[in-house]
């Protein structure tokens, strides 16, 4: 099977509480997803909290499987690993969703992995693994900077650090953006502008301020946006860019 290597577009979404402000967040998610950008979502519980689990459970559920991505409820404790997961999960889903759409093409319109014979299945495994070491990532953080949040941003600075660190160990080229909703002067305000490495998180968590608000919806908003302007440019510059719509390439 020959796959173009593209690039993964993700949208990391980190938030411990409901939105409450602005555009549907579940929408948004899914216009995302129609435009190839998986959203993934990190929910962070700091203690057992019943009704966050009744009503921002569901939703950091829905927003995910709008975005066709990966969710994950997590204590505060947890969240290094888990941030490391979910990203790495969600790149793995894209890369099997496009082998997928490609074997139907091949197979029929719904044949999937599972139908294969097992060496060939094994020969295709092969594939998606080598596409997810080897492919570029491009990943936007949204990070929720609601007044509830407060307390847990010092770990979530770590923890995208150490998600650094670990994608960088990969042979593809890893790209991250940083986002807060709300900013100080916007719904939604970029932190860190597209780099490598995050290792300058230190000096710009201290500086943020939590908001009472929650706009996910108009955050998930300027992350399409910030993609979508991103792509165009490219475009514009080199003439064309391997992309498949839709997939998340």
């Amino acid at each position: 099977m020959d796959l173009k290597k593209g690039t993964l577009r993700q949208v990391l979404l980190i938030t411990d509480g409901c939105s409450n402000h602005g555009e549907d967040p579940i929408a948004m998610a899914a216009l995302a997803k129609e435009h190839g950008i998986t959203v993934n979502v990190i929910g962070i519980l700091e203690e057992r909290n019943e009704e966050y689990h009744r009503k921002g459970l569901k939703e950091v559920e829905e927003i995910a499987m709008a975005g066709g991505g990966v969710s994950q409820i997590v204590y505060t404790s947890q969240l290094s690993q888990t941030v490391q997961m979910v990203t790495r999960k969600g790149m793995a889903q894209t890369i099997q969703g496009v082998i997928n759409s490609e074997l139907s093409q091949i197979l029929g319109k719904d044949a999937v992995i599972e139908d294969l014979a097992p060496q060939q299945r094994g020969e295709v495994m092969e594939v998606a693994d080598d596409l997810g070491e080897t492919m570029d990532l491009e990943v936007l953080i949204l990070v929720d900077a609601s007044g509830s949040m407060e307390k847990k941003l010092a770990t979530v600075q770590e923890s995208l650090i150490d998600l650094s660190i670990s994608l960088n160990a990969r042979m593809g080229f890893n790209q991250f953006s940083l986002y807060a909703f709300p900013g100080k002067r916007e719904e939604c305000e970029q932190l860190i502008d597209w780099t490598p490495r995050l290792n300058t998180l230190s000096s710009i968590f201290s500086k943020l301020s939590s908001g009472g608000i929650t706009p996910t919806g108009p955050a998930l908003k300027v992350a399409l946006a910030e993609f979508t302007d991103r792509l165009s440019k490219r475009r514009m510059i080199s003439g064309d860019e391997e992309y498949i719509e839709g997939s998340g390439f």
